[in-house]
């Protein structure tokens, strides 16, 4: 283990850590924190509770990770945070570990990029690629799928699921689920404006595939058709042969249309043991 670390922060013993560890000064790490290879904490930065943290990650002045969850049920227990590879954190974000709901973790995955002042509330699960801008607020149990993109300063309802390559305008407030591959904006009356083509031609999705997503957005947001004739029309079409894209937006409307209030895991509230399942992203 080799660890270069200010003689001006305050390291726990008990705190464990990988090769090439950088901590800045006036830090704060816990006793029950686990920091792996190459990250790099700045200054000002808080790891405490029982907190997990991949490899080469690196945490702008003032972040605060692995604090308790803004929960009024919390009762003190042993819940966790866990941290992937290769995520940036920018000046002061605040990620809860979880509440003892769910699976009692909050979870990061790998290469995500969270911008000033985000938050990340108690047992939300963010998967891998995703960018939350400046003043992104998550409530709790919140999913964020692969790839998508929540703009600045945009509020997500709790429980609610942003599914994958999915882009939320800036100053949106988010009340229920956003489809994969979606283009979501509005405050008051958050609509689905568009499908996220930027997005779909940045990740490699093949045209053909991005012009039936086009198709089954119109089918379903402009001429609002129901879920069994969107997929019997596509059936015909395309003789069953889904491209997974397709498979990964209409699954994620039924579960939506099976939850409650326009969330899918709102149900959780009622099972909270069972999690959504998370769809593959196609490699280009």
């Amino acid at each position: 283990m080799s660890r270069k670390t200010s003689n001006l922060s305050q390291i726990d013993p008990r705190a464990e850590f990988g090769d090439d560890v950088e901590i800045g000064p006036f830090c704060v790490i816990g006793p029950n924190v686990r920091i792996g290879d190459g990250c790099h904490l700045d200054s000002h930065v808080t790891v405490v509770g029982h907190t997990t943290i991949g490899k080469r990650n690196r945490f702008f002045p003032n972040c605060v990770i692995g604090a308790e969850p803004q929960d009024a049920s919390y009762r003190k227990s042993v819940t966790q945070l866990e941290i992937g590879d290769n995520n940036i954190f920018r000046e002061g974000v605040t990620v809860n570990r979880g509440a003892e709901k769910e699976d009692r973790c909050t979870r990061v995955g790998n290469w995500n990029m969270l911008m000033s002042n985000s938050h990340v509330a108690h047992n939300c699960h963010i998967a891998n690629h995703a960018i939350l801008v400046n003043g992104v607020l998550l409530g709790g149990h919140v999913h964020v799928h692969e790839g998508a993109i929540v703009s600045g300063n945009t509020v997500v309802h709790h429980f609610s699921t942003l599914g994958t390559l999915s882009f939320v305008s800036g100053g949106s407030k988010v009340v229920t689920d956003i489809p994969p591959y979606m283009l979501a904006s509005g405050n008051d009356n958050l609509t689905i404006k568009m499908v996220n083509i930027v997005g779909l031609k940045r990740a490699g999705i093949p045209d053909a595939t991005i012009k039936i997503i086009k198709h089954a957005h119109r089918l379903m947001f402009r001429k609002h058709t129901k879920l069994s004739t969107v997929r019997a029309i596509f059936r015909d079409e395309l003789d069953g042969n889904f491209p997974l894209e397709l498979t990964n937006f209409l699954d994620f409307i039924e579960r939506q249309q099976q939850g409650k209030l326009g969330r899918a895991r709102e149900i959780q509230r009622e099972n909270p043991q069972k999690d959504d399942q998370v769809p593959q992203r196609r490699v280009a």
